[in-house]
């Protein structure tokens, strides 16, 4: 079911509306809705317009924290002005080590980047600072990978003018560094590009070996780890005194930042005397919180609060906020996947659980894979609370219900009696069963769009509309011949069937000038020739028969998939040898496992286009608007 709610105006004293936010608001689930948007059009209203005086120390107080245990709590209570004050404070005592830390961070990244720069190379056993005195040989320092490297060989070899010096190697790499005197250095510089030699830059201020470098780089490092944990240490010695303080400012904080966007959804005026200024603010709430609110705020005398009822001269549409039992909460994801219903119209969560899951069964009859779907869902959606394991949870339900209706026990047909027929013997029956079932959800679907139009008040559609009640007595009389054409007996008079059906089909051709005739409107037809609005409205007519009959016929995938899983199954053991007397049982298990994955997939969403196409674009909008709570949109 849909939550009913209250549309409420809150207005007070502008710089009062953290208060308000804070011990009133702050408590409730309640969707804000623009307030300029309808108010744009006054001049003495202006779009709340405030900078966040709070947002810098709630940072920095979000630094001090880190310091302190997540876990703490106090119960002590600032004021934002006082929070302010004190996370100032205690970050100005702070900010000389936290300068200090972020020098010494600083240094230790770069002593870092230029140890991993020079690692390759501390197997070179030569002082770097010697290689800068080189005036007629030049060197490249790189990588190359280790097939090319062999390749590269030969090559340096054959050539009196290069030398290799290998430095460090692992499985795909060789680090090293080449010599080449200055006059071939384009010659040979090439080959080793063609090698895919890769050059590395080294740092050229290094005096020792890279090796005797890199240890006194890794000393350096020590160290400065080490004074940066002292430093950590004094920070921390700093923080804790104020402990209580600061979590209580942070937390102080922390709110008001995160009630301060209630700002872009209020609107600033001012009193007729000029007194000053006053905030407005608009705000959906279910009916009952907003009675609870008005009980609460009924002696605060800076604030204001109207309620009103929603309808059709509201300043905006409600959002839409489902209401279900626990049961029916997984559900409510198929109903969100085609579009929340709008507040007028029926919450479809009940329909689509009984049918979906009914249908589900009748297609999935099987006693033992179906109390492994209520076993492996149920788990699924209370460890990772999926809502789609809770469907099929439901679903398996049906299934070991329809299960024992088909005498089916992971595909033995012959294990348990069937309390009702086996599908595959009465292959006819089944299919036409699935049809009468279809065309009887069918006629639901037109009932449920005929209260939906009522509380819509579109009463061409009640009337008219090919899932209305002309749609009704047109296909609901259909269905009875039909049905009685099915048990033999006789068919009603030919003049009847003409004026029960014919009738309804002409009205339905006409919805478009009936409608306007029943609203009252001025121009019954629509603009354009009249002799084209006949033509267009015989072959929408044509399209309308046709769609009876092809929605009607599409539910036989209820009765073939019965009979699709009993012959899976058959074919299952079979292969498995059952009919030999000595079944293979790791096939029956690897098959009934296979069996209710793929069967389970496309069951599933064959049922889903059954709910979708065939019923919901009958009676069912879904263009509601989610209820968005203020409050969530903050956690």
């Amino acid at each position: 079911m849909i939550e009913k709610m209250k549309l409420l105006h809150i207005t007070g004293p502008k710089n009062d509306i953290d208060r308000v936010v804070k011990q009133y608001l702050e408590q409730y689930d309640i969707h804000f809705e623009n307030a300029m948007t309808s108010l744009n059009n006054l001049k003495n209203v202006r779009p709340f317009v405030e900078t966040n005086l709070y947002k810098e120390a709630a940072k920095k107080g979000e630094e001090l924290k880190q310091y302190l245990e997540a876990s703490r709590r106090t119960d002590l209570q600032v004021t934002p002005e006082q929070a302010q004050e004190i996370i100032l404070g205690a970050y100005s005592q702070l900010e000389d080590v936290v300068v200090k830390k972020e020098e010494l961070n600083g240094k230790i990244r770069e002593l870092k980047e230029w140890m991993a720069q020079t690692a390759p190379f501390i197997g070179l056993d030569f002082e770097l600072c010697k290689l800068r005195d080189f005036h007629f040989i030049d060197y490249r320092f790189g990588k190359i990978q280790v097939e090319n490297y062999h390749k590269l060989e030969e090559y340096v070899f054959h050539n009196p003018y290069t030398l290799f010096y290998e430095c460090n190697n692992d499985s795909e790499y060789v680090w090293g560094v080449y010599f080449v005197p200055h006059t071939h250095l384009e010659e040979v510089e090439a080959v080793y590009a063609s090698f895919e030699f890769e050059d590395i830059e080294v740092p050229d201020d290094v005096e020792d070996t890279p090796r005797q470098a890199f240890e006194g780089a890794e000393k350096l490092l020590r160290e400065h780890e080490k004074d940066l944990e002292r430093l950590q240490m004094q920070a921390l010695e700093l923080v804790k005194v104020r402990e209580q303080e600061i979590l209580a400012a942070c937390e102080c904080l922390d709110s008001y930042c995160s009630n301060f966007g209630i700002r872009k959804f209020a609107a600033c005026t001012r009193s007729e005397n000029g007194s000053g200024e006053y905030y407005i603010l608009y705000g959906w709430m279910s009916k009952k919180d907003a009675e609870k609110l008005q009980r609460e705020i009924a002696m605060d005398e800076k604030v204001n609060c109207v309620e009103e009822e929603p309808g059709n001269d509201v300043r905006s549409k409600p959002p839409t906020k489902l209401k279900n039992p626990a049961i029916l909460k997984p559900f409510e994801l198929f109903v969100e996947m085609y579009g929340l219903p709008a507040y007028h119209e029926m919450d479809p969560t009940l329909f689509i659980a009984l049918t979906y899951t009914f249908m589900f069964g009748v297609m999935f009859g099987d006693v033992g894979q179906g109390a492994c779907l209520i076993l492996g869902g149920t788990l699924l959606y209370k460890l990772k609370n999926m809502r789609l394991a809770g469907v099929v949870a439901v679903a398996g339900i049906w299934s070991v219900v329809f299960g024992f209706l088909y005498g089916s026990f992971f595909g033995f047909e012959d294990a348990i009696p069937a309390l009702w027929m086996k599908p595959m013997d009465n292959i006819m029956d089944t299919l036409m069963l699935a049809i009468g079932f279809g065309a009887g959800l069918i006629l639901v679907a037109m009932i449920l769009n005929m209260i939906n139009a009522v509380r819509a008040k579109e009463y061409g559609r009640l009337f008219f509309n090919q899932s209305g009640l002309a749609g009704l007595v047109c296909y609901g009389f259909v269905v009875i011949c039909a049905l009685l054409f099915v048990t033999g007996s006789g068919l009603p008079a030919a003049v009847l069937i003409g004026i029960a059906v014919g009738v309804p089909l002409a009205a339905i051709l006409m919805k478009e000038p009936l409608s306007h005739l029943i609203e009252k409107k001025k121009d019954i037809f629509p603009e354009g020739s009249k002799a084209m609005f006949f033509i267009e409205a015989l072959v929408e007519g044509f399209d309308v028969v046709l769609s009876y009959a092809t929605n009607t016929i599409s539910f036989v995938r209820v009765g073939a998939f019965a009979l699709s899983h009993a012959g899976m199954m058959g074919v299952v053991l079979t292969l498995a040898g059952l009919e030999k007397g000595s079944p293979n049982w790791l096939i029956i298990v690897l098959g009934n496992f296979l069996v209710a994955c793929l069967e389970g997939l496309v069951v599933g969403i064959q049922v889903l286009r059954l709910e979708y196409y065939e019923m919901f674009s009958r009676f069912y909008t879904g263009n509601g608007k989610p209820f968005i709570s203020f409050k969530k949109r903050n956690q």
